[in-house]
């Protein structure tokens, strides 16, 4: 079959596209976000493009040497077949110069530029698009595959989804920088970090403040500094020091004075003390708080002795941004 003009257009386009391809697909790769796809993946079935994307990217570098070897082939095979070809039917010097210098071009622009920047914007449609070949290019390369990473074990590595806290107040404060997320919501996400720096004694109404009360006494006897006093829990006290019977809530007392109940001990009404120690953190205090929905915590130092108490609302206020050092 003689060489012809069609012949040599057809190869020109075949190695093109071909190097579009492959360029696009390593940008789509290299710019995809891992979390969008994950997000995506759980849901759709096992099977799905999603999951086997989320494969394929866990392998990356494997991933990146078959997209590499194919783009390759297109670039350096095709343009050694086209260079001969070329060579065939353009019989002049400075027309086959002209031939190479344009071929250049395309391959730069069409064949590497365009297609980097399309798969970089449309990185999630395009690696889905791609999966089903490169599991092809990956089984039919596989021998190949396997020389490669037994010279370059590097080549093996996994690349598992991962984030830090530093990463999360980034993506945090772009998204709102960007409208994406609300000013407020971001801030509560510093704020729910800041949890983890924060310590029960940092947060706690220190003995000296807390509200305390004899547990010998009766209700007649406090009724009066409970109707002027407004803290929500009391600390009952026994005969000795850091001799804690229980707690007892500002409105238990007054339900028991409305009914009558004057003549009744702190101690007969309070409730069971939860103890937590003064250097626990504040994240791990709020699911304390969640197990044992009792409003109030009282806090010990290291000898258990009672240093001062705590409720959600003081862990609370710290998300919400009320709380000062």
């Amino acid at each position: 079959m003689e060489p012809n003009v069609y012949g040599l257009i057809l190869l020109i386009i075949t190695i093109i596209i071909g190097s579009a391809c492959c360029s696009g697909v390593e940008a789509a790769f290299l710019a995809v976000n891992s979390i969008k796809v994950l997000e995506i993946a759980s849901k759709q079935r096992p099977k799905s493009s999603a999951n086997q994307l989320l494969k394929l990217r866990k392998h990356l570098g494997r991933t990146l040497t078959v997209i590499t070897i194919t783009n390759n082939g297109f670039n350096i095979i095709g343009s050694l077949v086209l260079g001969v070809y070329g060579a065939m039917i353009i019989n002049s010097n400075y027309g086959l110069t002209l031939f190479s210098i344009v071929f250049y071009i395309l391959v730069v622009l069409v064949g590497e530029v365009l297609p980097k920047a399309l798969g970089t914007k449309f990185s999630v449609q395009i690696a889905l698009l791609s999966v089903p070949i490169l599991r092809i290019l990956n089984i039919l390369m596989k021998p190949f595959l396997i020389l490669i990473e037994q010279i370059f074990p590097v080549i093996t590595a996994e690349n598992e989804i991962s984030t830090d806290e530093a990463e999360i107040r980034q993506m945090a404060k772009i998204g709102s920088q960007k409208g994406l997320i609300e000013a407020d919501e971001a801030a509560m996400i510093f704020k729910v970090f800041q949890l983890n720096d924060l310590k029960a004694k940092d947060l706690m109404i220190p003995r000296v403040s807390a509200p305390c009360l004899n547990g010998s006494s009766n209700l007649n006897e406090i009724s009066k500094l409970i109707m002027i006093d407004n803290s929500p829990w009391w600390v009952i006290l026994g005969d000795k020091v850091d001799k804690i019977i229980g707690v007892v809530q500002r409105e238990k007392i007054l339900e028991e004075l409305i009914n009558g109940e004057n003549k009744k001990s702190l101690s007969e009404i309070c409730e069971q003390v939860d103890y937590i120690p003064e250097m626990i953190k504040a994240d791990q205090l709020l699911t304390r708080f969640d197990k044992n929905h009792k409003g109030v915590k009282v806090v010990v130092d290291e000898f258990g002795g009672f240093v001062g108490i705590i409720g959600a609302e003081a862990v609370l206020s710290v998300i919400a941004g009320w709380w000062k050092k």
